[in-house]
């Protein structure tokens, strides 16, 4: 497998990729996958995870770092656009079918957490997308307006909208704006926060399990106002007859929003538990992405076809 740095425009702003093509001999251009990275999260982490072992199972794999994010352009840094992450999947989708070694009429999206919405969104309105997957499917704007359950008070996103105007005030002023800090500065200020999700977050981002120099600690507070009228699986109804598997961990707090996808598609569709895993299990444990890698093979082996 050999991983190439490329870069790509989405609506005029650069993006930073990772391409990874198999070693393997082929008889032809092969099917691909963009791969997409959580929220906060940059190419160097699970997705980066997903895109490699996909490629090592005959995949071109892309993974992309988001605008504003990572090794991507942008500004102001940090921000969480909703609009412009469903546009930068359709761009790494133009940028595959560019290539030579890649079937332009086999092209999938796979999505992690933030990504995993996201994903959904671009395909519903993206013909050229033949097939889309999700591992621990999450919507930014659900997740702050309801929080990581679903039971957050309105109160609370209520006050991140008051904090977000104030912050717009102030760059009017030419004042700094400040950002919103995304994680606290211990695992014990986590578990109060979020409980065991916001732990399993903090372990992931902010320790040597996970973490990563380029990886967002602090978001844009003008992400906090995108979020409050956007909503990812408004355009899920658009992708039947193309099929979604949406792999979800058992003990994910999350999955209701998942199961709200599920009931939104209407083509072939099938979510797929993992015995066991939580949410953040899904991002780098083997013995969950083991299984994860096993089934998002064969659907893509089956629905990214040349018939």
């Amino acid at each position: 497998m050999a991983q190439t740095t490329v870069s790509f425009d989405s609506a005029g702003i650069p993006l930073a990729g990772h391409l990874y093509t198999p070693d393997t001999p082929a008889s032809g251009p092969r099917p691909a996958l963009v791969v997409g990275h959580p929220g906060t999260s940059v190419k160097e982490q699970t997705s980066g995870t997903y895109a490699q072992l996909m490629a090592e199972r005959g995949f071109v794999t892309l993974a992309f770092d988001a605008a504003y994010q990572g090794e991507s352009g942008g500004l102001p840094r940090g921000l969480e656009d909703p609009a412009q992450r469903v546009e930068d999947f359709k761009a790494a989708v133009s940028y595959l079918t560019t290539l030579d070694e890649v079937d332009a009429d086999r092209i999938g999206l796979l999505g992690i957490c933030a990504s995993g919405s996201y994903s959904l969104a671009a395909t519903g309105g993206d013909h050229r997308v033949k097939a889309v997957a999700t591992v621990s499917t999450a919507e930014p704007a659900r997740q702050f307006r309801l929080g990581a359950d679903g039971t957050q008070d309105p109160a609370v996103f209520q006050a991140l909208l008051d904090a977000a105007a104030a912050a717009r005030s102030a760059a009017a002023r030419g004042e700094d704006p400040g950002t919103m800090t995304m994680f606290p500065e211990t695992a014990e200020q986590a578990r109060a926060l979020g409980g065991q999700h916001g732990v399993e977050g903090f372990e992931y981002y902010c320790t040597q399990r996970g973490q990563h120099e380029r990886s967002a600690k602090t978001l844009a507070w003008e992400s906090i106002d995108r979020m409050a009228f956007h909503d990812a699986f408004f355009a899920v109804p658009l992708i039947g007859p193309r099929p979604i598997l949406q792999i979800i961990g058992e003990r994910a707090v999350t999955a209701w929003m998942a199961v709200e996808a599920h009931q939104r598609a209407t083509g072939p569709k099938e979510i797929h538990w993992i015995k066991g895993a939580s949410h953040v299990d899904l991002y780098d444990k083997k013995e969950y992405i083991d299984p994860a890698i096993d089934k998002l093979t064969n659907f893509y082996a089956t629905h990214l076809t040349t018939d």
